[in-house]
């Protein structure tokens, strides 16, 4: 059963219901623009623009779009790519590929445009369907990519090299003759987040995605009466299987554009959102926002919001500490997944183990995990080892990369690259990733273990630990240090906490800058590893 059969359900059973809301806080609009499926809203006292569809005009505009791919040729196994910012066009257009049979291709809206020229040519994307704030770096490659691609630009002013998306989707029919879609089939490739490298292309198949929907709806518990809040990218596996839970239920979305404390709280206030799935930086912006007196918790309904949770990333005990002595009446839960794994759910802590914070949790609904040594044998309990994962979510392969493929996918099994340990009660650490490993002077030091000691000093904001090579023990360990703001820290100070810390893992060198994050909250690890091994290199040859 492919997924856009949830929305073609939901189209008939809840068709004049609110399916999703955009809001950009960022656009002061005084005037009243209606179109023919959503309105521009001026009753919020905040003036913020405001957008919303039903569920039978999301179908509507799937079928649309399917039905002008399907005039232009396009075939069940071709590629459609996605490069937007969130927007309500988004997920109609994602649901308009899938119906055709056709493999939907989400780009990441940080690509340069050298890097989207590369994804383009890797994923053999046939169509390119992209959004204003892209126009300048389409245009760098246009003459490279455009050659036997369609381009459909998505927004006011369609440039000359593109075709205009709302201007040829009006004159296509709303109703869409259903295709014989298999779980077995090609539906979708995802771009690894490239930490190592250019981005490998992640095919998976309608069981995937499939799956994945099923897996937030079993761990959360969404209802038709469940409103979620949807911020990180949609071109990320996580915030779309997020959704999927509340796809299944005809549940209502609010994709909220622009982050910042007051703006989350407020929507979660004026939209009576139950569920947000936060990034660790925006978790830790509204606790600063709240100690620091920006944000009163009383100016906002926050009575209906019943569920946090995080994922993406380590998170740092102490902030779900801080965060369930304010929020004492939120279930929380956090979630681990790649990309390879269609996203968060293969692993989650549960919201009835709060005990267990600390841990990623047990196996998802549907999947098995293992902890495994060099030679791929279970490692004892307590001991460091892989985490592997086997369900119906792993990836077909790495399209067009057969060698990582083989190196990722053994016998059935995927090979995260993360190293984890599991205590007596079953539940799974992460310890770190296999790369971010340092080695200083033989011993294995895992930095997420140093970054979560460090997290619970008062006046650190974020932290990153990464290996800056040394001379004498291959790797000594940095830590890169955010101050809270207002704040002032000393190295003195740094050390003097690690004193708790045994000798060998406490940080050799001290480094107080901004720890700089990806659209999805992962720490970019590889640029400050270039960056400080550089300034050490220059440092040793100014030495000389």
């Amino acid at each position: 059963m492919p997924i856009t059969d949830y929305l073609e359900r939901n189209a008939r059973e809840y068709g004049n219901d609110v399916a999703l809301v955009e809001i950009n806080p960022d656009v002061q609009e005084t005037r009243r623009v209606t179109w023919r499926e959503y309105e521009l809203i001026e009753s919020n006292p905040t003036c913020q623009y405001r957008r919303e569809i039903t569920w039978s005009v999301f179908n509507e505009k799937a079928n649309r779009f399917a039905n002008l791919l399907v005039s232009r040729g396009i075939q069940k196994g071709d590629k459609v790519g996605i490069l937007m910012m969130n927007c309500l066009e988004w997920l109609p257009i994602y649901f308009g590929v899938l119906k055709t049979g056709a493999i939907v291709v989400p780009f990441n809206f940080r690509y340069d445009a050298e890097e989207i020229k590369y994804c383009v040519e890797l994923a053999d994307v046939d169509v390119l369907v992209f959004g204003p704030e892209f126009i300048g770096r389409i245009e760098a490659v246009v003459d490279e990519i455009a050659e036997k691609r369609i381009l459909f630009y998505v927004g006011g002013n369609c440039p000359t090299f593109a075709e205009d998306y709302d201007k040829l989707t009006s004159n296509c029919s709303s109703v869409f003759e259903k295709r014989d879609i298999k779980d077995s089939d090609d539906a979708a490739i995802y771009f690894s987040s490239g930490t190592t490298g250019f981005p490998k292309a992640i095919l998976h198949n309608h069981e995937s995605l499939m799956h994945a929907a099923k897996v937030e709806n079993v761990h959360h518990g969404q209802t038709k009466d469940d409103v979620f809040l949807c911020i990180p990218p949609l071109y990320h596996t996580g915030a779309k299987m997020h959704w999927f839970g509340s796809l299944i239920v005809g549940g209502k979305a609010v994709l909220l554009k622009g982050v910042s404390a007051k703006t989350i709280l407020q929507t979660v206030s004026d939209e009576k959102c139950t569920i947000v799935w936060l990034l660790v930086p925006w978790a830790q912006d509204i606790l600063l926002a709240i100690e620091n007196g920006d944000v009163h918790l009383e100016d906002y309904e926050l009575s209906q919001w019943r569920l946090m949770h995080i994922g993406a990333q380590p998170v740092p005990q102490s902030l779900i500490k801080k965060w369930k002595e304010i929020f004492p009446n939120h279930q929380y839960d956090t979630n681990y997944g790649l990309s390879e794994s269609i996203g968060p759910g293969a692993v989650h802590l549960g919201v009835e183990n709060i005990h267990k914070v600390g841990a990623i949790g047990v196996p998802g609904y549907g999947w098995q995990a293992k902890i495994v040594n060099e030679d791929g044998t279970e490692v004892e309990q307590g001991a460091v080892g892989e985490l592997i994962l086997k369900g119906p979510g792993v990836m077909t392969c790495y399209y067009k990369n057969p060698k990582a493929t083989e190196e990722c996918l053994k016998d059935g099994w995927l090979y995260t690259g993360d190293m984890a340990m599991q205590d007596e009660d079953g539940f799974i650490y992460l310890v770190d990733r296999k790369k971010d490993v340092i080695i200083s002077g033989g011993e294995n030091i895992y930095p997420v273990q140093i970054e979560n000691f460090l997290s619970k000093y008062e006046k650190i904001k974020d932290v990153a630990v990464i290996g800056i090579a040394d001379a004498r023990l291959g790797e000594i360990t940095a830590a890169i240090i955010e101050v809270k703001d207002g704040m002032t820290c000393t190295e003195e100070e740094i050390n003097e906490f690690c004193k708790e810390l045994p000798r060998y893992k406490r940080p050799r060198k001290i480094i107080f800058e901004h720890v700089p994050r990806n659209a999805t909250g992962k720490i970019e690890k590889p640029l400050l590893r270039k960056m400080h091994n550089s300034e050490n290199l220059v440092a040793a040859e100014n030495n000389a």
